[in-house]
């Protein structure tokens, strides 16, 4: 009977540690999405006439234009705009990746999240080159 009763003891045990991982695990999954929600990507064009700023879903919820903008042709300012939303985009992913990882280490669970992340977010492809 000795030895069932350590078996069942170790099972016990065993049960436990499965629990507190799994409760530890949802933890890191609720801190992960509430820093994520409050993550923004910005970037500026090189010049500075163009400021973008993307909200954690990768929406445009700021564009600030200098007035020196108005000396520009539409065209510029539409690739000056393109381009600083999509250095924005590689900023919040930079930061979503870097939370991920401070959050979940190097649990394949953080690798999958960002790819997912990228997927959903990202922009088309095109230049990247706004400085932030």
């Amino acid at each position: 009977m000795w030895a069932d009763e350590a078996a069942l003891d170790a099972v016990a045990q065993r049960l436990d540690r499965w629990e507190t991982s799994f409760a530890d695990r949802a933890q890191r999954a609720r801190s992960l999405t509430s820093q994520i929600k409050a993550l923004t990507g910005t970037a500026r064009s090189p010049d500075r006439t163009v400021e973008t700023t993307l909200d954690s879903t990768g929406k445009l919820v700021e564009l600030r234009l200098d007035e020196r903008i108005r000396q520009r042709p539409a065209a510029h300012i539409a690739e000056l705009i393109v381009t600083a939303a999509r250095s924005a985009y590689a900023d919040l992913l930079r930061q979503v990746t870097e939370v991920t990882r401070e959050t979940l280490g190097d649990d394949p669970a953080g690798a999958a999240i960002v790819e997912s992340y990228q997927r959903r977010v990202r922009p088309e492809a095109g230049g990247a080159g706004a400085a932030r």
